[in-house]
């Protein structure tokens, strides 16, 4: 009985953590982004305010639409893309956040597989 007593705490301590989503923190601001993409890391800077994201990945600047479908997903579309795969949207979903990082998972809309990555506010 003390097992069957165990294994129920165990669980209902697990099942009630929660991670944190302050997302609302991240909608306008500065921020540096890390992502790996088959073991190489990449690195961008980008600004945004709610409906607007500017980045900066070697060099080379884009702009894009931010559409939120609610505080912690967005769509981002690049506003001049300059070939077909600069054409698909991206969604985003801020899985946790803590102090001034997040942590998020990506994909082209309609595309299964997820990518993830994670961003600080710098300012």
């Amino acid at each position: 009985m003390k097992k069957y007593i165990y294994i129920l705490s165990v669980f209902l301590l697990f099942s009630c953590y929660n991670q944190e989503r302050n997302c609302k923190d991240f909608k306008t601001g500065k921020f540096t982004s890390e992502t790996t993409v088959e073991g190489k890391k990449f690195t961008s800077t980008f600004e945004r305010n709610d409906s607007i994201q500017i980045e900066n990945y070697n060099n080379v600047i884009d702009t894009f639409t931010v559409r939120w479908i609610n505080d912690c997903e967005y769509i981002l579309e690049n506003v001049k893309p300059k070939n077909r795969e600069e054409e698909k949207a991206i969604h985003v979903k801020i899985l946790n956040t803590k102090d001034l990082k997040y942590n998020f998972e990506y994909s082209f809309v309609g595309d299964a597989k997820k990518q993830f990555g994670s961003v600080t506010k710098v300012d």
